[in-house]
This record gives C-alpha cells, sequence and structure tokens, in this order.
C-alpha cells in the first residue's frame, strides 16, 4: 500500500531538538506488521515517535487520514481515530416516535448529519486492518478510550477485539509509551468495555424516549418544533437546581445586630467584635448604650499554633474547581486546556479520579525535569534536596490512572496563556504536596467593655511550609495584633451597631454543581461538565451563578409531575453503582439494561397518557422563554423601546437593536460578538446603569457584557491599556 503524490514528514531529534524531514514518496511495506490504533491524531504522532527505534516514524496518509510508519523488532503502523467513531441508532430510521428500546451501534456518519469524513477515516482504518497480523488499542485507558478501541477493533478491524492487545499509560512522554508496549496487557479491558457500553446505551435510551415524549408533545399543541431534552443524569441536576432556586425565592430574610467597638491599643485602632450576634433590636440598644463610654480591659489573651497541611494531588474535580476559583475557567474549559497539555505530554491523563501519585511515576525524575525551568529552580532544589520524597495522598483512587501530574518536559509550541496558567498550577501543586505543613499562629484577646465581652482574634504564618511552593494560588490573610497583657487598659474610641439580615442559599455556580454531582455520584469525571453545558444549550440555566430559566423550571415541574423517577437522584445514584460494578465483574450490561427500561416504560405511559397537558405547559413556556431570552432591557436613546438581540438577514451577524426601529422611530443598534451565544442577563451594569448580556463561547468561559461604549470601566481599561498593563476580557 502506498503513499504517492504526498508529502511527508519524519520527526527525529537531534542535539536535544526536534527536527523536519519531508519527502515526496513513502511506501508502506508489503510484509504484515502490527497495527496501533490511537484516540487522537497526536497521540498516534508521539506513540510512533516513541515506538520507532530511531524516533523517526514515516508520517504517511491513506485518502486524507494520516498514520505513521514505525520499525522496532518488527514494522508497526499506528493510525489515530477521532475520537468516537461509532454510535448507539435506534433500530428504525423513523425519528417521530417512542418508545424506542431497540438499538444497534452503527457508525457515526450513518447516524450523524456533519460526519460524512468518518466513513473515509473508517474504510481506510479497514483497509490497514487488511495488511496487519497483530493489533494493539492504545487509545485513552479509561471507559471512553476503551469504548472507542474496542468498536475499531470489532467493526473496522473486522473481529479483531479477541485477538487485540492493551497499551495503558498515563502520559504520552516516550520512556513511558515505551515501557508500556515493552508490557502490553494482553487483553482488552472488557470490563471497562462493558461498563462503557452500557452507560452510553443506559444513556441513549433516556435521552431518545423523555426527548422525544417532551418535543413531540410541544409541538403537537404549538405546530412548531422545539428541541426539549432531559436524560439520566440531566433531570437529577434540574432537581437540585430547583430546590436550591425554590429556597433562594422562599426565603424569608430574619433580621439580626452584630456589636463592633473601635478600640485604641498603643496608638492603633482596632476592631473588636461582641462574642455573640444579638437577635433583636431592642437587646442590640441596650448593649450599644451599655458600652457606650466605657474603658476596655484585656480579660485573656491566648495563642495557639496548628499545622496546616499540604493540599492532595488535583483529579479532575479538584483541578476544575481550582481553575474555576482562581481564573474563571468553566469546567468544560479547563477539562479542554487539560486535554491539550495531556496531548503535548506536559501532564498526565487528566480524566481522573486519583489523589494518589504511586512512587512509580518517579517524584525525582520529574522534580529535575522542572528545575529546567528558571521560574521553579529554586523550589525544585529544595525538594531534591530531601533525603526522601513522600507526597500527601488523599482518599480517592483511580485503578486506571494516578493524580494528575506534570512531566516536566519542555512545551514544544507556544502555549496560549490559558494554557500556561493550567500548566503552572498542576506544576504548583504537584510541588506543594512534597513540602512541610505551614505553621499557622492564631492569636485571641478577650476585651471586656463594662459587662459585655469583645473579641479580637489575629492570624500569623509562623512557617510558610507548603505555601511557598504553592503561591501565588494560596492566600493567607495576616493579622497582627501588639503585644497585650491581661489587665490591661484599653481606649473605647466607638461602638457600632450593625443591623443585618440573614442570606439566603447561594446559588450554584459551575464548579460547585459538579462538586454536588459528584458527592451524589452521578455523572462521571469525564461527562459532568458536558452535562452542565447541555443545560445552558437547552436554554434550562443561565448566567455563571447558575439560576434557573422558566424553561428549565418547566421541564422539571412536568417530569416530576408525570414520571418523577427520571429526576430521582437515588435511581440515578443507583444505576451509576451497577455500572461501576459490570467493571468489576459483580453485574452485567444486560441486567441494567433491563433495570433502565423498566424505570423508562411505565414513565413514556404517563406521559404518553398527559401527552396534551404536557405540551400545553412546555410550548406556551417554550415560546416565553425565547422572547425574554432576546429582551435585553430599555433603549437609552428613545426611551420607549425596547433593545432585542437580533441577527441581520443579509449578513447573519447578532447585534442588539431597538424595536422601535421597525416602527421608524429609532435606529439605535449595538455590535456583539460573533460565534457566541448572547443572552439578556437582566442585569444593570454597576459603573453606568445600562442593561448587559452574558456572552458565551462553547467550550470557553462566559461573561457579562456592558455594551455601552462610552461605559467608565471600558474607559478605565482603555487607559490601562495605554499605560502598558495588559487587559484581561
Amino acid at each position: 500500500m502506498s503513499c504517492q503524490g504526498k508529502t511527508t514528514i519524519c520527526e527525529y531529534r537531534a542535539a536535544g531538538k526536534t527536527q523536519i524531514a519531508t519527502s515526496r514518496y513513502v511506501e508502506l511495506p508489503m510484509q504484515k506488521y502490527t497495527l496501533v490504533i490511537t484516540e487522537k491524531p497526536d497521540a498516534a504522532r508521539r506513540i510512533a515517535v516513541a515506538l520507532d527505534r530511531n524516533h523517526k516514524p514515516a508520517k504517511m496518509s491513506l485518502s486524507g487520514v494520516p498514520y505513521y510508519a514505525a520499525q522496532r523488532d518488527r514494522r508497526i503502523v499506528v493510525v489515530p481515530a477521532l475520537g468516537h467513531l461509532y454510535t448507539v441508532v435506534g433500530e428504525t430510521n423513523k425519528r417521530d416516535f417512542y418508545p424506542v428500546f431497540s438499538f444497534k451501534w452503527m457508525p457515526r456518519f450513518m447516524a450523524e448529519r456533519g460526519a460524512a469524513r468518518i466513513r473515509i477515516w473508517l474504510d481506510s482504518i479497514s483497509r490497514l486492518a487488511k495488511g496487519a497480523d497483530s493489533f494493539v488499542d492504545a487509545c485513552d485507558y479509561d471507559v471512553e478510550g476503551s469504548i472507542i478501541g474496542y468498536s475499531i477493533m470489532r467493526y473496522a478491524c473486522g473481529n479483531k477485539e479477541h485477538l487485540s492487545k492493551r497499551m495503558k499509560y498515563s502520559t504520552l512522554t516516550e520512556e513511558e509509551l515505551e515501557k508500556s508496549y515493552a508490557e502490553l496487557l494482553p487483553n482488552l479491558d472488557f470490563g471497562q468495555v462493558e461498563a462503557g457500553k452500557a452507560r452510553h446505551e443506559v444513556d441513549w435510551l433516556f435521552g431518545i424516549n423523555i426527548s422525544r415524549a417532551l418535543t413531540i408533545a410541544a409541538r403537537n399543541v404549538s405546530g412548531r418544533y422545539e428541541m426539549l431534552s432531559t436524560g439520566r443524569v440531566q433531570g437529577p441536576v434540574l432537581m437540585f437546581l430547583g430546590a436550591r432556586e425554590a429556597s433562594i425565592k422562599c426565603f424569608v430574610p430574619t433580621p439580626y445586630w452584630e456589636m463592633r467597638a473601635r478600640v485604641e491599643i498603643n496608638g492603633r485602632t482596632y476592631e473588636v467584635e461582641h462574642e455573640r450576634t444579638i437577635e433583636t433590636k431592642k437587646e442590640a440598644e441596650t448593649l450599644f448604650n451599655e458600652c457606650l463610654k466605657k474603658t476596655g480591659c484585656v480579660e485573656k489573651v491566648a495563642s495557639a499554633e496548628y499545622l496546616q497541611s499540604p493540599p492532595f494531588p488535583f483529579d479532575l474535580g479538584t483541578l476544575q474547581n481550582e481553575a474555576y476559583r482562581l481564573f474563571r475557567y468553566t469546567p468544560k474549559r479547563t477539562m479542554d486546556i487539560a486535554q491539550r497539555l495531556y496531548l503535548d505530554a506536559l501532564i498526565s491523563y487528566p480524566r481522573t479520579s486519583s489523589q494518589k501519585l504511586p512512587p512509580t511515576i518517579n517524584y525525582r525524575a520529574i522534580l529535575l525535569n522542572l528545575n529546567r525551568f528558571q521560574s521553579y529552580k529554586s523550589l525544585t532544589a529544595e525538594l531534591l534536596a530531601l533525603p526522601d520524597l513522600k507526597p500527601r495522598e488523599g482518599a480517592k483512587d483511580d485503578p486506571a490512572h494516578p493524580a494528575i501530574y506534570p512531566t516536566g518536559r519542555m512545551p514544544e509550541r507556544t502555549l496560549t496563556m490559558s494554557e500556561e496558567k493550567v500548566l503552572d498550577l498542576v506544576i504548583r501543586r504537584f510541588m506543594a504536596i512534597f513540602s512541610l505543613p505551614a505553621v499557622i499562629q492564631i492569636m485571641k484577646a478577650r476585651i471586656k467593655v463594662g459587662s459585655h465581652m469583645f473579641q479580637l482574634t489575629g492570624r500569623k504564618t509562623l512557617t510558610a511550609g507548603w505555601q511557598k511552593f504553592y503561591k501565588p494560588y494560596v492566600h493567607t490573610e495576616e493579622v497582627l495584633l501588639p503585644p497585650l497583657h491581661e489587665e490591661e487598659k484599653v481606649k473605647v474610641r466607638k461602638v457600632l451597631m450593625l443591623a443585618k439580615f440573614t442570606q439566603p442559599p447561594n446559588r450554584y455556580n459551575p464548579a460547585s454543581l459538579l462538586r454536588k454531582m459528584e458527592e451524589v455520584n452521578i455523572g462521571t469525571k469525564s461527562t459532568r461538565a458536558e452535562i452542565l453545558q447541555i443545560l445552558y444549550d437547552r436554554k434550562y440555566v443561565k448566567n455563571e451563578r447558575i439560576e434557573m430559566t422558566d424553561l428549565g423550571f418547566e421541564v422539571l415541574e412536568t417530569l416530576k409531575d408525570y414520571c418523577p423517577a427520571i429526576v430521582s437522584v437515588k435511581l440515578t445514584r443507583e444505576l451509576e453503582e451497577k455500572m461501576e460494578s459490570i467493571q468489576a465483574g459483580r453485574e452485567t450490561r444486560e441486567n441494567v439494561l433491563e433495570d433502565a427500561v423498566n424505570v423508562l416504560k411505565p414513565a413514556l405511559e404517563q406521559l404518553r397518557i398527559n401527552e396534551k397537558s404536557v405540551g400545553e405547559r412546555l410550548s406556551s413556556t417554550t415560546v416565553k422563554a425565547k422572547l425574554e431570552e432576546k429582551i435585553v432591557g430599555s433603549c437609552p436613546t428613545c426611551k420607549t423601546g425596547r433593545l432585542i438581540i437580533l441577527r441581520s438577514k443579509k449578513t447573519g451577524k447578532q447585534f442588539i437593536g431597538c424595536s422601535n426601529y421597525f416602527k421608524g422611530r429609532c435606529n439605535t443598534s449595538f455590535a456583539l460578538p460573533q460565534k457566541s451565544h448572547v443572552s439578556a442577563t437582566g442585569k444593570k451594569c454597576k459603573c453606568c446603569g445600562w442593561p448587559t448580556v452574558q456572552v458565551r463561547a462553547r467550550g470557553k468561559h462566559m461573561w457579562e457584557l456592558c455594551f455601552n461604549a462610552e461605559c467608565p470601566a471600558k474607559k478605565r481599561r482603555k487607559q490601562v491599556g495605554m499605560q502598558g498593563v495588559p487587559q484581561t476580557g
């Protein structure tokens, strides 16, 4: 099999640098070879470079599909997939009915629009498989990677799934890939394969049936098609959000009072707090009057030291939470960044739930690699001087992969700012876990004013320990107190009576919602961020502080009224546990599918019986939701029109325009970011009072935008930018 007329690229290393050589013609040897299947093209290239004995594999192309020819003790051909090449579809092509319980696995190009390239890809893999006499699945070692490799071996390679061997690795470094190939697992990981098949099939059964029931009901009433969806995990997540939203809306604030005093100690003023909150205004006023014009007395001074342990290594969830806390990156964005860093061999496999780092990853070698970076040199030198490197580990484990760690390799390309931030975060977390605890001193002084006790608290870091390695991502507030002695008198300069109200529970944000899903064990580390993205895409939720829309509420209430099992957290968790049992060999895929169908049948029957009322509820809410999403606020120019998010029929670009334009009264308009989803927030800019919109780039971060060109905040940013300080979006 040859590749004529194609420019091929061979990569080899000389003097520590990657060199590129090109040729016009490379012919694949006719003798039999080992076919290695990878999950992505980047992984294929790295595996081929690692497996070639001279690290100079030939890059070739078959019908536009890239693959690599490597030479070891025998010929090796490495060909990538494009993620999932096969998917679950119904036995028939009819889309306008439910229930659907018969399904099959098919190539994606037969099931999805815009997937025509998959046909060429599968055909090329099949042709390469005919020249192979041994097969290796080198896809990512997790449930999704196992499904991808198994499907290709079974369908594209002609039932080679039981002949294939398996590579298992956690980084794409040459050393680990060579070791993985030298120690091939004798079989595919069929436990993960069966668990993965069950998860895809159960999710398909829930998603296709409930979504069709809701969509058909709404369409039959309104005559318009609007996609309404829910799924096995979406429903319970809506339950969390609905319960929180109800708590916020039903919350009744309760008044209380905080009593504080400003006291002078050694010429400096400090604010002390009363030892308890006051529940009635009368008691607060009495206390206020009794403390006025009194002299304070230090009744007791105490200090204590405690050890603040280093953090645990990152699993995917904690990395997503930390990136959200520090950089406001959505979980989906963090996952995408981490995946790119993994494919660049800069960090280990990110889709892990482990908080453990085994010695086999060679801590010292990683630190020696990091020692080449100037920004980490002094920190790594300090760790390398330790006689023993022992990481602090958490309780969570993952049999497939360790916690996320850096490889210490130099980047081969210029990283984006977001990639640099996440990589630096992973590196500093890795260094911190080997360090000593921080030593914190807490000082408390009880000061008596009249007959009432106030408290002054100080905090001081005595030994930074791990905090030195995790800077600038650890924030400690130092509150230094003056020397104090018992029975020492202090001057009371002012007494403060502060009226407060109890606050409703906080809304979920993307990170806290993922934590909630993990706590109750619904979804997987790989799918939770995708599920949240779907809720935004379906317009069930909005804003960074997640707020349910009327449409989200109506879908949730409909499901609760007619098929409560679909939104049951308990049911979803039980299904998750059963699918995990498949992987461990304690449960069968067939039993789990049967359980899923038994849940779906009565739920779908109730939706069909009540189809008219379901359709009436959903169709009216859908129309209202589409309109509300487009209305931004009042027009600041004509004062009578409403600003609406529109799309130009000529250019297809989205913009904001005044509703009075259509009456010939106002031509006010504002440009918007393109290739992003823009929706109204119902909020006003804090600086200028104009309405704001939410901009959300798919798979990236979201932010609130004030589109007033004269907004003072924008002018300030421009002035700062002109002074040479980088601006942030």
